[in-house]
């Protein structure tokens, strides 16, 4: 290149816009945009840019930190970066895209060496973060290596802490829990939520002085005996009284600090008292944010009484206990802490940070909360947030069915969307829908034996304590399932399936009523709930050709449906002469008839002498039923298949 053209804005314009990564140049105190350039533009399609201040071209970003760090990097001239940072963009037609950058973010001077702007300049490395998060979902084993890892201390500390968190009427709860560091030994933070049979929730943040097999063992002491408790009814300052006793019996647990909150979520009451521990930051549903005030106890062991405070919760707001570990990061004083938790932990309340539509207010305070704030600073302690949001509580589903086959497609489907409603997993979807399914069918079949004109009652509501409590009651006459029967499995899956089922057969009728505890895991910083199929599903089955031997059946095998499963199968066999592989891993649900049919088929297939080979996808909800009923199988994973 000719010497006289080094630096020609044409030369340098071309070349920026050929850059294969993002570049974005700001300018002036209110930052507008004075260049971005092509791989910029294809990320933000439609988005006019060039001289519209940053916020106004990235509003969908507003909760992320991007505008605040370009802001914070032209007030201090300091470069700043970032590696794999994740953001979420709004595309034209409603859609979100993901992205994730390693980064650098520096000040643009003047000749003479004043700032003029900012430059930043990022990777997007999302191909390489999503295929090394791909591989970690797909490796089965990924947690059992992971915690071989740890020493015994953090594996202790794991186990201490509760494994999920109760589902309620009338308030959502979520937590996060984040370790200093896998090379140190575990500390003493712990967290609790222990629902109530008076309708309120107490959730407890405590933190255990030191690190190590003493603090993680006095973390689980006083965690048990504050759990006992409060399960029994005891009032904050009753419950601190106790943990109290044993602080002062073991030196151990001398200076603890514990935040303790009763919350009933029928009228927005709260009791807490902050045993030297930092107050709870209260979030409105609008975002406004306080923290409470410090009821002024000291820490268990070193005090005299514990006194407590009241406040109130609206419907929407969210009220978020946290350890310092947050608030105590390095390079940070206490209070610039407390100011960006609760600026950060506002955005994600509102939905105005990450984009996580399938996670609750609760559940995004605490896991964005950390991993937006970490990312920057890091954290030399275990940080542990535990957050309640107040929302109306689920209506009692009440149901009137035509006790006929062709009901239960609609009762899934009411049942789907109450248990979505009161904001149960996946997993506990699973359970209910096949349980309840089963009972339906038990009160159609058994309960009216083939009478037309009778009618199932079903019923489900959520009790105090996060139990489902579901009804299901016919008005016919009881009937012995047969024990030579391949029918009559559906009470046996689920007995199997669901906490506790009583059938009560009578002269007016049969009532079975079924109860399972609703739970959420605590969220992991940086991790995405994913929403899996509807449990059950409300699609229809099909039985489609997958290749020559090879049928791929999908959606809900049930009573209504199972006899044609039995017929196309058998007919597609020539009767079981024929070998047939069926792949069972779109079916949404396995009923205790469906089981029947299989049962039926292999049978067959085995007086013909032909193989019938039934195919499953580990975790599908085929081959946990067929688990259950010991029904011969194979787990197909990652390409391959592994005998049962």
């Amino acid at each position: 290149m000719d010497a006289e053209r080094a630096g020609d804005p044409e030369v340098v314009t071309s070349a920026a816009e050929q850059m294969p990564f993002i570049l974005i140049v700001c300018e002036g105190a209110d930052l507008r945009l004075a260049y971005v350039n092509a791989a910029t533009r294809a990320l933000i399609p439609g988005r006019e840019t060039l001289g519209r201040p940053l916020g106004e071209v990235f509003p969908d970003v507003g909760g992320q930190q991007w505008i605040d760090l370009y802001a914070e990097v032209l007030h201090s001239g300091v470069p700043m970066r970032g590696v794999e940072w994740r953001a979420t963009l709004t595309r034209p037609d409603g859609s979100v895209h993901e992205i994730y950058t390693t980064f650098s973010i520096s000040p643009w001077r003047h000749a003479d060496g004043r700032i003029r702007g900012v430059i930043g300049a990022g990777f997007d490395v999302t191909p390489m973060v999503q295929a090394r998060l791909d591989a970690e979902s797909r490796a089965e084993h990924l947690q059992e290596r992971y915690e071989k890892t740890l020493d015994v201390v953090t594996a202790l500390q794991r186990e201490l802490l509760p494994h999920g968190l109760p589902v309620l009427p009338g308030a959502q709860i979520g937590a996060s829990y984040l370790l200093a560091d896998t090379d140190r030994a575990a500390g003493g933070d712990w967290f609790e939520a222990v629902a109530r049979e008076d309708g309120t929730v107490a959730l407890v943040v405590g933190d255990v002085v030191g690190h190590g097999v003493a603090a993680s063992g006095v973390m689980g002491q006083l965690r048990a005996v504050l759990q006992d408790r409060l399960a029994g009814g005891a009032d904050v300052a009753e419950a601190l009284d106790a943990a109290d006793r044993f602080a002062r019996r073991n030196p151990a647990a001398h200076a603890t600090t514990v935040c303790l909150v009763v919350l009933d979520p029928r009228n927005g009451d709260v009791a807490y008292c902050t045993a030297g521990h930092p107050p709870p930051l209260l979030i409105r549903a609008d975002g406004d944010t306080r923290y409470l005030p410090s009821s002024g106890a000291a820490p268990l062991g070193t005090g005299d009484g514990f006194a407590v405070c009241e406040e109130h919760l609206e419907v929407g707001d969210v009220l978020l206990l946290h350890s310092d570990g947050i608030l105590e990061r390095p390079g940070l004083t206490v209070p610039a802490g407390r100011a960006e938790l609760a600026r950060v932990a506002a955005s994600a309340a509102i939905g105005r940070a990450l984009h996580a539509p399938h996670d609750t207010a609760a559940e995004r305070v605490c896991s964005q909360t950390v991993e937006l704030l970490v990312r920057i600073s890091g954290h030399s302690d275990d940080i542990t947030l535990l957050a309640a949001q107040r929302v109306p509580p689920p209506p009692e589903l009440v149901l009137e069915l035509p006790a006929e086959l062709s009901s239960l497609r609609a009762s899934r489907a009411a049942v789907t969307d109450w248990l979505t409603a009161a904001g149960a997993t996946d997993d506990d979807a699973f359970v209910l829908q096949h349980a309840l399914s089963e009972l339906v069918t038990n009160a159609i079949e058994h309960g009216y034996d083939g009478r037309s004109g009778g009618h199932v009652r079903m019923t489900v509501r959520l009790d105090p304590l996060g139990e489902v409590v579901a009804e299901v009651r016919d008005r016919g006459a009881w009937r012995e399932p047969a024990r030579e029967s391949l029918r009559g499995r559906g009470l046996a899956l689920t007995t199997q399936l669901v906490g506790d089922l009583r059938v009560e057969p009578g002269p007016a009728g049969t009532v079975a009523t079924l109860r399972h505890k609703l739970v959420r895991p605590a969220r992991a910083p940086g991790v995405v709930r994913r929403p899996g199929a509807q449990p059950g599903g409300t699609e229809p089955m099909r039985v489609e050709e997958a290749g020559p031997d090879e049928v791929r059946v999908t959606g809900p095998v049930d009573a209504g449906t199972a006899t044609h499963l039995r017929q196309d199968l058998l007919r597609r066999s020539r009767g079981g002469a024929l070998p047939l592989v069926v792949d069972l891993t779109g079916v949404t649900l396995l009923a205790s008839a469906g089981v029947s049919a299989l049962h039926h088929v292999a049978e067959r297939h085995r007086r013909q002498g032909a193989p019938l080979d039934l195919h499953a996808a580990r975790g599908s909800t085929a081959q946990l039923v067929l688990d259950l009923v010991a029904l011969p199988h194979r787990i197909t994973q990652a390409g391959h298949t592994a005998p049962r």
